[in-house]
């Protein structure tokens, strides 16, 4: 089973470092790759940066499909960016950490509360739970004030502002678990569990697991509706290179 992880910003270090958080829980016989776009926002803050990140999701999701061999995609952004594009483009299961997340924490917590990097990104995570359906389940969208690079060039203090937020939301929220609300946080699932004392739910384990899963059920993306391929039309200027695709790609 081959199931390859796009981190939607481009930003090589936390590309490498959330591979490695998926290889940890990876069953025994699955293959983890990762990608980032080529080009794009080095971090994904904003309603702005999710638009640009989401073509470059598209791109690195139309290159897998001509290398061929991929049986799922995760998409490792908390915003869940290009996610209902890339699955129109692929047969094979597409996944959203922040998808992947609510619906994980549902089935150990009746109620959980978001922990995410930025306050400004909070009403993104708002509108995800009420697209996916799980408004109701979330209590609370905290975020621990700091930048998402911060998880790649001030680990430890980065790391202590989450773990307080974590526990400011256990002791204020009445919650059974906390789910993180960044793909950066992938590697400090175990860490931050360990010190609030709950089920701590991280996304791109969510997904992989959810993905696994899928792959092993043999289900698909439907291509009857919606997430049909798209028609093939012209495209103009930077994007001419899309003109007329035919899909799946062969």
């Amino acid at each position: 089973m081959h199931i390859h992880i796009i981190n939607p910003n481009t930003t090589a270090s936390m590309t490498q470092a959330i591979g490695q958080a998926a290889e940890l829980y990876a069953s025994p016989g699955t293959h983890i790759s990762s990608s980032q776009p080529e080009s794009g926002p080095v971090s994904i803050e904003s309603h702005f940066d999710e638009v640009v990140s989401a073509v470059g999701v598209a791109e690195e999701v139309l290159k897998g499909e001509q290398q061929g061999g991929i049986d799922a995609y995760i998409v490792a952004c908390f915003g869940d960016p290009g996610l209902l594009a890339a699955r129109e483009l692929t047969r094979a299961p597409v996944i959203g950490i922040a998808e992947a997340a609510f619906h994980l924490a549902t089935l150990i917590s009746t109620r959980f509360s978001i922990v995410t990097t930025l306050g400004r990104t909070g009403i993104i995570a708002e509108h995800l739970l009420e697209q996916y359906g799980f408004r109701h389940h979330c209590r609370r969208i905290r975020a621990a004030e700091i930048p998402v690079l911060d998880l790649e060039h001030h680990p430890d203090a980065a790391f202590t502002r989450i773990v307080e937020e974590c526990c400011r939301a256990k002791d204020e929220d009445d919650i059974g678990a906390i789910v993180l609300g960044c793909g950066g946080m992938a590697n400090l699932t175990q860490q931050i569990s360990r010190e609030v004392g709950i089920p701590v739910v991280e996304g791109v384990s969510a997904a992989l697991k959810l993905a696994e899963s899928l792959v092993g059920l043999g289900l698909h993306t439907s291509k009857h509706g919606d997430l049909a391929y798209p028609r093939p039309k012209p495209f103009t200027g930077k994007f001419a290179a899309l003109s007329n695709l035919q899909l799946p790609l062969k």
